[in-house]
């Protein structure tokens, strides 16, 4: 029997107006990441203001991308897209839970030339190679120059894509790993946004590891023994998972046999009988809590017993 195809609720952009459309994309969108840029204008005037268009787009050359849109409700543009047009130069501050507060207090629609800084509670730190000021209170900053402003519209709710090429870059030592080469992202405490007034906190048991596929060739789900594939209980992502395993890797069965001593596994063949259905239920529970703590040969040896 087929499976029925599932039913979406569909729409089309063009059909709705902009503010309608909004927290559609937005919404669905999610969670991303925030660029808090801090801007001046002609004058040196300060501006800063938070963005959640935005994410990193090359590594060499260092180029952070954000999206100041024009305003849904007017089609106005924002202080900071004034500003790099007549200063092209910005820092993007990272925020995390400690600031999210304060990061969005800064989003108020203040007049022209008044200075966020202020109105947020943050203290201005001097760049070392661009005009505008960082937010000392920032986990990790990046000093920009404005490489590219592409219009993606003249709309209300259209983007205007600033290309940013990083020149400097600046971390709260608490931040590092141990042996300085990266971000600890549970000390990152990192803050993303959501649509409407939601956010998450990336941090705690929020957080967990998926191993990249490119490290090696896995076997892929269509490799899966069948009683696996097709089972009603494992979910996709741990069919994932356990297909992420190189064909070499797999447990011999020499070594699937000499895993029925494993506790938890003994216990089980004890205390069920060979035929007994319960007796395949509880390994395939057992696998499934092998993989959760990510201990993915015992959850292969532990499910290939179960078949």
């Amino acid at each position: 029997m087929s499976t029925p195809a599932p039913v979406f609720h569909s729409l089309t952009p063009a059909d709705l107006t902009p503010a309608q459309w909004h927290p559609f994309l937005v919404g669905a969108v999610a969670p991303r990441p925030v660029a808090f840029a801090s801007t001046i204008d002609a004058e040196g005037r300060v501006n800063l203001s938070p963005y959640s268009f935005f994410n990193a787009f090359s590594s060499n050359p260092p180029i952070l991308v954000f999206s100041p849109a024009n305003r849904v409700r007017d089609n106005s543009q924002k202080h900071t897209l004034q500003n790099v047009r007549e200063v092209p130069e910005v820092v993007i501050n990272i925020c995390d839970y400690a600031l999210v507060e304060q990061m969005s207090l800064s989003s108020t629609e203040y007049a022209k030339g008044i200075n966020e800084f202020t109105k947020a509670g943050l203290t201005e730190l001097a760049s070392e190679q661009v005009r505008p000021p960082r937010v000392a209170e920032a986990p990790a900053a990046f000093e920009c120059v404005v490489e590219q402003i592409i219009e993606l519209g003249q709309n209300n709710g259209a983007g205007n894509l600033i290309i940013c090429r990083v020149v400097r870059a600046h971390f709260r030592p608490d931040i590092l790993l141990p042996d300085a080469t990266g971000i600890d992202p549970f000390k990152l405490d990192a803050v993303a946004r959501l649509g409407g007034d939601w956010y998450c906190r990336a941090s705690g048991a929020s957080l967990f590891e998926v191993p990249k596929p490119n490290r090696h060739i896995g076997i892929g789900i269509d490799q899966l023994p069948e009683h696996l594939r097709t089972s009603a209980v494992l979910t996709g992502n741990e069919l994932g998972r356990l297909a992420n395993i190189e064909r070499d890797a797999l447990p011999t069965p020499e070594q699937v046999a000499a895993f029925q001593t494993e506790p938890m596994v003994a216990y089980l063949l004890n205390k069920h009988r060979d035929d007994d259905p319960e007796l395949k239920h509880h390994l395939l529970q057992l696998g499934r809590h092998f993989l959760a703590e990510g201990r993915l040969a015992e959850a292969w040896k532990t499910l290939l017993l179960g078949q």
